[in-house]
């Protein structure tokens, strides 16, 4: 399938999940897509990016790594239904930004963690995470059963304000945001 993107001349390959790390042929997967010039990108729960594996993600050309986050601390443990995954996250984006690999936050709005946006963007500050993408709950996968806990349109509207703001107040002190 990856010789076939290639020959459509796909520019970008998302390897997603579930978890993506957990694939045992996923270096192999990578290593095809970057020789064939693909630019390679991983979505992870981040909970199992050692140092070793950010060093290595590095070496095998991925391009970048996305960690979702569903919360602070215990919210996110809550969401994803394993205690302490929101400290094994973090320590996945420290780990990927110790051997530079390229690597950020993302973060699906929910009406379960949305009042927790101020607090992620003081994390990114803090941490020095030079991207954050933030999403709206897509209703597939695991959010066919959360659409209940869909922004309405005015919480939609605030939640973007304070990403607006806060991205600014980033910039306006000379931090360099993606």
């Amino acid at each position: 399938m990856i010789d076939d993107l290639a020959r459509f001349r796909v520019p970008v390959i998302l390897f997603s999940g579930g978890e993506p790390l957990l694939r045992p042929d996923l270096p192999r997967l990578i290593r095809r897509a970057v020789e064939l010039g693909i630019r390679t990108v991983l979505s992870t729960n981040g909970t199992l990016i050692t140092r070793e594996r950010a060093s290595a993600l590095r070496e095998m050309g991925v391009s970048y790594v996305g960690v979702s986050l569903d919360g602070i601390g215990e919210s996110n443990d809550r969401m994803r239904g394993v205690p302490g995954a929101f400290q094994m996250a973090l320590e996945g984006i420290r780990n990927c930004l110790a051997v530079e690999q390229r690597v950020g936050l993302r973060f699906t709005m929910t009406r379960q963690n949305v009042n927790q946006l101020g607090i992620i963007f003081d994390l990114i500050d803090r941490e020095g995470i030079p991207r954050a993408c933030f999403y709206h709950l897509v209703y597939s996968g695991r959010g066919a059963r959360m659409v209940e806990q869909d922004l309405s349109p005015d919480e939609r509207r605030q939640a973007l304000d304070l990403i607006v703001a806060r991205t600014l107040e980033l910039h306006s002190r000379g931090r360099r945001a993606e």
